[in-house]
């Protein structure tokens, strides 16, 4: 085997760069896709759906600097390892696209918009409670992405399951056992892609169609992908990914011991996030009442309510919903300040929570990408494993519609009740309490996005200052 003298989590794959021997595009610098990841990071309402949604616009379809294989090869792997796998989507490319550097970039500036967002709501909700401006603003951001999460489905599951019946009937049970059964979505995978290994024997290519052409004005599109260079020794890559972690996690870890004492807010919830941040499988919300009942029975952070406060917080701002944990950091931080060695500085205690936990909750999930990129993307090239990858880009398709359903019935609903029965259980709208204002302005999104050809800004601009109109009208 030949080995170059770089880690493959230390360089950007070949596969986004020309082959040997042809003239073509360059990929984007660092600079000026740093601009696009901090736009996404800025723009990236709506939960996971949203950002998904989002970053296929922008990357795959304006900006052709990945290809939808690609794509969607890299959401089977963040949609299978614990983490929010929105934030570990914007890892994964960037580690694509620029190596190491791209990771820390993209994974960073997806995170630091909400990040800052979420901080800023926590220190007022502390000192006031109410916001209602705020909360009219957001108001209409979250009705606007709607239409951004609909526009982004259909065009993805389109292409992905390009008109073949058994896809599309895999992609309907992805999404049946995903909204309504609780089965893991590790098992949803695995039997996705045997089903898929069985639909798509003996065909030439498993591999979704490819982007389609530039538009005018588009971005230049890459030259097609080749086969990435041969892995190191798995010794030597975890190795380094180990050490790495050991540096990123230990070293603030041992400070904070150093610093305060066992028993101190800020060393517990360095302990408790990252436990937590190794256990997501699901998404957020797989862990949230896990979370809340911690922090109000276990440890006493947050008074009982105040989750749900927070929840609505991290769902109507930019930045993926794991961020209300860094709502709950800033809280129980602020309000334990006095056994924490910072008596008379609630607020200061309240930031240093907020980083305490955003530091837990993200460094593994940094982590996970630069330890099992490189071999996804080393097997993605396989022939045997073609038909399996296209099976599990169906049940993904699923994954992301039952996400789509969930964030509109909580948009569209003032309240909802869980409705078990038969094992099977699900969010039931309750009909009285259907919002007019925001299915007027999610129809709003929809006509300005695809009829008046707006942009994203102008459209969620357009989208906000209708939600605070609505909020002067009883």
């Amino acid at each position: 085997m030949v080995r170059d003298s770089m880690s493959p989590s230390d360089r950007a794959p070949s596969s986004l760069g020309s082959p040997a021997g042809e003239t073509g595009p360059a990929r984007p610098t660092l600079a000026a896709a740093a601009r696009v990841w901090l736009r996404i990071g800025l723009l990236g309402f709506g939960g996971p759906a949203g950002q998904i949604a989002l970053m296929h616009g922008e990357l795959v379809e304006q900006r052709h600097w990945i290809e939808e294989a690609q794509f969607l090869n890299a959401l089977n792997y963040c949609m299978m390892i614990p983490g929010p796998e929105a934030q570990q989507l914007a890892t994964y490319v960037g580690w694509l696209m620029h190596g190491m550097r791209g990771a820390v970039v993209a994974g960073g500036l997806f995170v630091l918009p909400g990040a800052l967002v979420i901080l800023g709501l926590a220190a007022l909700y502390t000192s006031f409670h109410q916001l209602p401006v705020l909360a009219a603003l957001f108001f209409g951001l979250k009705a606007a992405v709607l239409a951004v999460v609909l526009e982004a489905l259909l065009r993805i599951g389109r292409r992905t399951l390009n008109h073949q019946r058994g896809l599309a009937a895999l992609a309907l049970l992805s999404f049946f056992a995903t909204a309504f059964t609780g089965v893991p979505f590790l098992l949803v995978v695995l039997f996705s892609g045997m089903v898929g290994t069985a639909l798509l024997r003996g065909t030439t290519s498993a591999a979704p169609s490819p982007s389609p052409s530039a538009r005018p004005g588009a971005e230049p599109a890459a030259r097609p992908a080749r086969a990435p260079a041969p892995l190191p020794l798995p010794f030597t890559h975890l190795t380094r990914v180990l050490a790495g972690a050991v540096l990123a996690w230990g070293l603030p870890y041992a400070l904070l011991r150093m610093v305060f004492d066992a028993r101190s807010v800020f060393v517990l919830q360095a302990q408790f996030f990252t436990k937590v941040a190794m256990l997501t499988f699901g998404g957020a919300y797989a862990v949230l009442a896990f979370v809340a009942q911690q922090a109000v029975d276990v440890y006493g952070w947050l008074l009982p309510g105040e989750m749900l406060d927070g929840l609505g917080l991290a769902e109507t701002t930019p930045g993926p919903l794991i961020l209300v944990l860094q709502f709950v950091g800033y809280v129980g931080a602020h309000r334990v300040s006095g056994g924490a060695g910072l008596a008379g500085s609630s607020a200061l205690a309240g930031c240093l929570g907020a980083g305490v936990t955003l530091w837990a909750t993200f460094v593994p999930a940094f982590f996970w990408i630069i330890a099992g990129a490189p071999w996804v993307e080393a097997i993605r090239h396989k022939r045997a494993l073609a038909g399996a990858l296209t099976g599990i880009s169906a049940a993904v398709v699923g994954v992301i519609a039952s996400l789509a359903t969930w964030f509109a019935i909580h948009v569209l609903f003032q309240r909802t009740h869980e409705h078990r029965a038969h094992g099977l259980h699900a969010s039931v709208p309750v009909l009285a309490t259907f919002d007019l204002r925001a299915a007027a302005l999610a129809l709003l999104a929809v006509w300005l996005l695809f009829r008046v050809k707006w942009g994203l800004p102008r459209t969620l601009s357009a989208c906000a200052l209708g939600g605070l109109a609505f909020s002067f009208v009883r």
